[in-house]
């Protein structure tokens, strides 16, 4: 059996907008097209690959088939780039968590994307949830906290990256005057990331035996923001190391734990079998990020 191009593209591009509307109007079809050449697939393989609910997803056979279909765009891009068939970059699809394309990811990825004529789609979200977006087949690699590979992948460790619970020096001695103590904690807010992020409530429920619920937050989505949002006094957070070190140094934050830093291990995951320069560009990955984490035990 054939896989027809046209229905597996309106498939992937489904998947890709999260509606058969958007996909409709980026592949200049009407939705019901769209619709059709899905479920001409669907009856082909003979299952359900798209559950049609708003976001659209993939069922698990359709999860197996983006895997294969994103895995094939690159793997025939790269045999056309061998014949000397130019049809301009790759696209490469990576899970990464916002710490790490706020750090060291960006200046470790630029050389080897412009020598191995890449172009990268990043997809953000906590470390803990990067690997479901490989599973899904939305992307061909990622940097996940989760250490068990999955099925026909590789798992390489990165290393750990080192966060501190700081706050603007003004907030810590208005809010912490003895400390980081639980009864001051239960009034101070905390600034989160998402509701994805764990890393504050899991320090205050080890260290203060505060559940979560017992303190007030501010949710601050983007790095950038949430790092002003910290120095600004807005409240106490968890930053890495990478990005609040200078500010320790010069006085402008405090470390309100300097006992218990807390690290997070990093791998890279991805497939076994895969094109040459994503192979490469995963090696020249792995080494920048081996130069800037701490080893792990």
């Amino acid at each position: 059996m054939h896989i027809d191009p046209r229905r597996s593209i309106a498939f992937t591009t489904a998947v890709d907008t999260g509606s058969l509307e958007l996909a409709a109007s980026r592949l200049g079809l009407t939705p019901s097209a769209v619709s059709q050449r899905i479920s001409t697939l669907e009856q082909e393989l003979g299952t359900p690959l798209l559950v049609r609910s708003r976001p659209c997803r993939p069922t698990i056979p359709g999860m197996r088939l983006l895997q294969y279909l994103r895995r094939s765009e690159l793997l025939e891009a790269e045999f056309l780039a061998e014949m000397g068939i130019d049809k301009g970059p790759a696209r490469v699809a990576l899970a990464v968590n916002n710490d790490t394309l706020a750090t060291w990811l960006l200046p470790a990825l630029g050389p080897i994307l412009a020598a191995e004529d890449l172009l990268v789609d990043f997809v953000l979200d906590n470390q803990g949830h990067t690997f479901a977006l490989l599973e899904e087949g939305r992307v061909v690699a990622c940097i996940s906290g989760k250490a068990q590979p999955m099925h026909g992948c590789t798992a390489t460790p990165l290393g750990l990256m080192r966060y501190r619970m700081v706050a603007a020096s003004d907030f810590a001695r208005r809010r912490f005057p003895d400390g980081l103590t639980r009864d001051a904690a239960t009034q101070a807010p905390v600034v989160v990331f998402d509701r994805k992020d764990s890393l504050q409530s899991a320090f205050l429920l080890e260290h203060l035996g505060l559940p979560e619920g017992s303190y007030p937050c501010h949710y601050v989505p983007a790095s950038d923001p949430y790092v002003q949002a910290i120095r600004l006094g807005f409240g106490y957070g968890m930053l890495p190391l990478e990005q609040c070190a200078h500010m320790l140094e010069d006085g402008s934050m405090v470390d309100l734990a300097p006992q218990l830093p807390v690290d997070v291990a990093l791998y890279w995951h991805a497939w076994r079998i895969q094109p040459q320069r994503v192979e490469r560009m995963g090696a020249a990955l792995v080494k920048a990020a081996r130069d800037v984490l701490l080893p792990l035990p």
